[in-house]
């Protein structure tokens, strides 16, 4: 996937106020950037979005920082001031979307609430993402990734049997979060062409996580089941699980339908397992999980991943290698439809996964060059709002934006 783009962007013409700092608001704008929405970015004029800050750093570039605001545009702005706040006022009446990530009543206390912002912009969509959300008792909580991944239920069920609760080594809540909040503005985007008005979208950052989860919640108020770790298991289908095969490489097996842990016997030349009761349904596969797990396991550790995987793709079995980062960018598969050039930076040449959706009519954007902070604030706020160089000088030399635009000779 080249990036090149083709036909006209779903969102083009839509503009985007991103006031988001670190994760999920982000996430959010990246992925309605990625499909045509131009995403002005509001930083903090001296220390930038604190994502910026995280490891890990190549010549001063975070690289979390770049695969989520390639392409954006940043402003500089001291929400702490009262020109400031002003400033994103004015900004918010002539953009389709804000999305934000503050505690929940902050824009309230800075005069910034939907309905000031609505009264200058009746289209505007408000989309918001916090810890628990603005309604209920925990609506002031402070909340990032890891309290959502541990109080959706996520952290409990990861893991295995005598193993502790497990949070994931990246920004899961908060990507989960992001997208959903870019689906609930895109939501109320469409709903606009039908009523006129805008809306508020109030994304939890574990309510997305909690969805996911399967039937944690129902099978406990069903049955009182309380979900337990179960490793490499889904605790719902067998066999199912990672395997590692002789050459010390792993894969996985999802045998998880009938008619594919069927094929698999077959794979394995197993005719016995078929005919065998214990294996014979998944209810019996399920009563008989581990020692039809080792079965599974020991066939599979008899040959080179590449051999078992051949062989389980000749029998129509859902597998997959284990992939770390040099096999998934050596993968053709993956190079011609998921991953694309992050030009324009420091990284040189540099890969990172597009969009999350592919779309007939459009190919995709180019990601070319993360900004530096405010480093469009003189062009953006000129753009949107008309500013005379006389006020943008002003503004930069009381430090309410920045950097300081140049005066002019």
């Amino acid at each position: 996937m080249t990036g090149s783009t083709q036909g006209v962007p779903p969102l083009a013409g839509v503009t985007v106020l991103e006031l988001g700092t670190m994760y999920a608001a982000p996430t959010a704008g990246r992925m309605l950037r990625d499909f045509g929405a131009r995403v002005v970015k509001v930083e903090d004029p001296n220390s930038g979005d604190f994502a910026r800050q995280w490891t890990p750093q190549f010549e001063g570039l975070s690289i979390g920082f770049a695969r989520l605001n390639s392409g954006k545009e940043s402003i500089g702005i001291d929400l702490r001031r009262t020109e400031g706040r002003d400033l994103v006022r004015r900004l918010a009446a002539k953009v389709d979307v804000v999305v934000e990530s503050f505690r929940p009543g902050r824009l309230e206390d800075w005069g910034l609430g939907y309905d000031v912002l609505s009264a200058d912009n009746p289209g505007l969509v408000l989309t918001r993402v916090s810890g628990f959300g603005q309604t209920g008792p925990y609506r002031e909580r402070p909340g990032f990734g890891t309290v959502a991944e541990t109080a959706s239920g996520y952290a409990f069920i990861n893991g295995w049997p005598d193993t502790p609760p497990t949070s994931p080594p990246f920004g899961f809540a908060d990507s989960i979060a992001g997208l959903s909040a870019a689906f609930g503005t895109t939501t109320a985007l469409f709903n606009r062409t039908r009523t006129g008005r805008g809306d508020v979208v109030d994304v939890a950052l574990y309510e997305p996580l909690m969805f996911i989860l399967g039937d944690l919640v129902l099978n406990y108020t069903a049955s009182g089941f309380i979900q337990q770790r179960v490793g490499n298991g889904s605790g719902s289908a067998s066999p199912r699980g990672i395997y590692q095969a002789g050459d010390g490489q792993w894969l996985s097996i999802a045998a998880s339908n009938q008619t594919i842990a069927m094929r698999l016997f077959d794979a394995m030349g197993r005719q016995d397992l078929k005919d065998d009761e214990r294996y014979a349904t998944n209810v019996a596969r399920m009563d008989n999980n581990d020692a039809l797990q080792e079965i599974v396991a020991a066939w599979v550790a008899e040959r080179p991943r590449d051999e078992v995987l051949a062989d389980l793709d000749a029998h129509e079995v859902v597998a997959a290698a284990v992939n770390d980062a040099k096999d998934i960018v050596e993968d053709p598969h993956f190079r011609e439809r998921t991953l694309v050039d992050l030009a324009g930076t420091v990284l040189g040449k540099a890969l990172v996964p597009g969009p999350v959706l592919h779309m007939g009519s459009y190919a995709g954007p180019t990601y070319d060059g993360v900004p530096t902070v405010g480093e469009h604030t003189e062009s953006a706020l000129t753009d949107l709002l008309d500013l005379p160089r006389s006020e943008l000088e002003a503004l930069g030399a009381a430090a309410v934006v920045g950097p300081t635009p140049v005066p002019a000779a």
